[in-house]
């Protein structure tokens, strides 16, 4: 496919935010995960600095900031006069949504070496969670359940359960519909619901109470709910 030198150069020079208002927001997120701000606060000049391109100053993107802060998709706060931004799980999940949207893209004549690394490193963080919950991959290919037991279950859960609430720092406290949702198919719901409040009866988790973020229909579904104790949104390990 043939280009054209001349535009190609008047489209580098261009002043102002590079693409579409979504993809700068993807990538401001991706960065700010990338540089450890789901698990930390990150300065916001250091996130500024690593998310514009060439031609984009810091203020191209205070719109951006401000809408995520609004949303709750990142928060703010300030220490001695200097800003600092973090990515909250519900910015995870905005995070993961704009990754995947067919609307996605890098500037073919901007992609940075940081650029791909982020993105790599991303697809590797959850290549390995789906590792941990897809165990029986393999087995599944021969017509076997991957979670066929309770003890599988049990120790499954205890991985998904550890690996999130590092990851995405749960302070103890893991939304059950997260976990339901990384082992996905592996095993049905029903059974899901029973094996979790087993381990429960068994002391390993304790099933808790409060209110969801956002308070999203399908995420309360995916939590459990009994007729004793009501609905159950988070795990904490015990």
């Amino acid at each position: 496919m043939s280009t054209n030198p001349e535009a190609e150069k008047k489209k580098e020079n261009k002043k102002g935010l590079r693409g579409t208002p979504a993809q700068a927001t993807t990538r401001l997120l991706l960065h700010l995960w990338d540089l450890g701000g789901s698990k930390q606060e990150v300065k916001r000049k250091d996130l500024s600095d690593t998310v514009k391109l060439n031609n984009e100053r810091s203020g191209d993107y205070t719109d951006i900031f401000k809408t995520l802060e609004t949303d709750g998709t990142i928060k703010k706060t300030k220490k001695a006069r200097i800003e600092y931004v973090f990515l909250t799980e519900q910015g995870l999940e905005v995070l993961d949504a704009g990754i995947k949207s067919a609307d996605f893209e890098f500037d073919g004549s901007l992609v940075r070496a940081k650029d791909v690394k982020a993105v790599l490193n991303w697809i590797r963080e959850r290549s390995s969670v789906a590792k941990v919950v897809d165990p029986g991959a393999d087995a599944a290919k021969t017509g076997e359940n991957a979670i066929a037991s309770y003890e599988t279950f049990e120790s499954v859960v205890l991985e998904v359960y550890d690996k999130l609430n590092q990851d995405y720092n749960l302070d103890d406290l893991v939304p059950i519909y997260r976990i339901r949702r990384e082992i996905g198919d592996s095993v049905s719901r029903s059974q899901f619901n029973e094996w979790l409040l087993e381990m429960q009866a068994k002391d390993i988790l304790q099933l808790q109470g409060g209110s969801l973020p956002d308070s999203d229909p399908s995420k309360i579904e995916d939590s459990i709910t009994t007729e004793l104790s009501g609905l159950r949104c988070y795990a904490k390990r015990l």
